[in-house]
């Protein structure tokens, strides 16, 4: 952690003197010389590569702090009572049973009881609770969007939220005058289920050696392709067989500033998105954007002078604009004609919908003849924006 702050403050310090560096080479008309633009340039890539590092060491830290907690649990209820055991798809017995499973194909004459808890309707097996505990926390990791959103889990059949349309107003009446009808209206988003599939391979041999860990690296694998593939929903999905993304112009956030050029951003364009969005949505705001949009607004300054962007000093907190945070994700599009690059507002009204569990079926015929055993996975999976009011994006100029 010493370390984390120290890279935190150098980070900050090597900030500050690029904008010192900025503010004094800047010529009478606002621009840099190619020479002190090839200088400005290291001294920004410095500041990226040191809050890269500050992100691995944050990733890293996380990990030790999984790795290093107790396997077991300690007593603590009255020893002469009989501890509470799980049971379902929590239980050992179908832990054990279900990466029995996976490791070796099934006699079709042997009936495994423990596997039945959980085997979903398309012939695999929903997954034990220990290892979706375990699949969900890699969703976490690769997925920014799941921290940002509410996640909800469904059962059978969509689930319809409602949702106030338009409110009902007072009116200032004469003294026994008739009261004014002024009714709420309601609407309903219904969120129903996409399904996101994937396959891997894995040789015999690996499965056969005790040594490797295949938990671990159907885990880590799966919750790298599907929640890579969620996100990019999440952000720019069009509701064809996935993800009304928050970015869709069709049943996404509203739109808060259009900028006057398709290649730019200024500063008031910036402050503009910020109050174009209602005032108690911006209590938990924050800002999303792509990297290279990070990189652009970092030059920006408001009407005081001051830059817009401040790096952070607190160890697993992000950088703010405007004191909001900034989060960025590579499936936010960049500064281009037309495209969507900054989006501000509160995402816990996006709400992702998983439904039931996790599923996995073990392949034994398919990919025999190379001595390889498949896995596929799948999940059921629906996300959309109950509030479009609650999020703004500033849009680029069409051309």
């Amino acid at each position: 952690m010493n370390q984390i702050l120290t890279l935190r403050e150098k980070r900050a310090k090597a900030w500050d003197a690029a904008k010192a560096f900025l503010d004094t080479k800047r010529g009478t008309d606002g621009l840099l010389s190619a020479e002190d633009v090839a200088t400005y340039e290291k001294m920004e890539a410095d500041v990226v590569s040191l809050g890269k590092e500050i992100d691995r060491l944050e990733r890293q830290s996380a990990i030790d702090a999984e790795l290093s907690r107790a396997t077991a649990q300690p007593i603590t209820n009255n020893p002469t009572k009989p501890s509470e055991e799980k049971t379902g798809r929590a239980s050992a017995e179908y832990r054990r049973a279900f990466w029995n499973a996976m490791r070796t194909p099934k006699p079709k004459y042997e009936v495994l009881d423990a596997l039945q808890i959980g085997t979903d309707s398309e012939g695999g097996y929903l997954v034990p609770d220990e290892f979706e505990k375990q699949l969900i926390q890699g969703l976490e990791e690769q997925n920014l969007f799941r921290t940002l959103a509410s996640v909800v889990n469904t059962g059978s059949g969509d689930r319809k939220i409602p949702v106030v349309a338009t409110k009902g107003t007072a009116a200032w009446i004469e003294e026994e005058a008739a009261f004014p009808e002024s009714d709420d209206s309601f609407a309903q988003v219904t969120i129903g289920a996409h399904k996101l599939a994937t396959m891997l391979k894995v040789s015999e041999e690996l499965l056969n050696d005790s040594v490797f860990g295949v938990e671990s690296y159907i885990a880590s694998e799966f919750a790298r392709r599907i929640g890579a593939k969620e996100e990019e929903a999440f952000f720019t999905g069009d509701g064809v067989g996935k993800p009304v993304g928050v970015l869709s112009e069709t049943g996404g956030a509203q739109l808060g500033v259009t900028a006057a050029s398709a290649t730019t951003l200024t500063a008031d364009e910036i402050m503009d998105l910020f109050y174009a969005l209602k005032s108690p949505y911006r209590k938990k705001a924050v800002f999303l954007m792509n990297d290279l949009t990070v990189k652009a607004l970092r030059k920006l300054k408001d009407a005081s002078g001051q830059y817009l962007w401040q790096p952070s000093l607190t160890a697993g907190t992000p950088d703010t604009l405007l004191n909001r945070p900034v989060y960025t994700s590579g499936y936010v599009p960049t500064v281009a004609a037309g495209a969507r690059t900054v989006a501000f507002g509160d995402f816990s009204y996006y709400w992702v919908a998983d439904r039931q569990g996790r599923s996995f079926k073990r392949l034994n015929e398919l990919f025999a003849a190379t001595g390889q055993v498949g896995f596929i996975a799948s999940q059921r999976v629906d996300g959309k924006l109950i509030l479009p009011e609650a999020v703004k994006v500033l849009q680029q100029k069409a051309s």
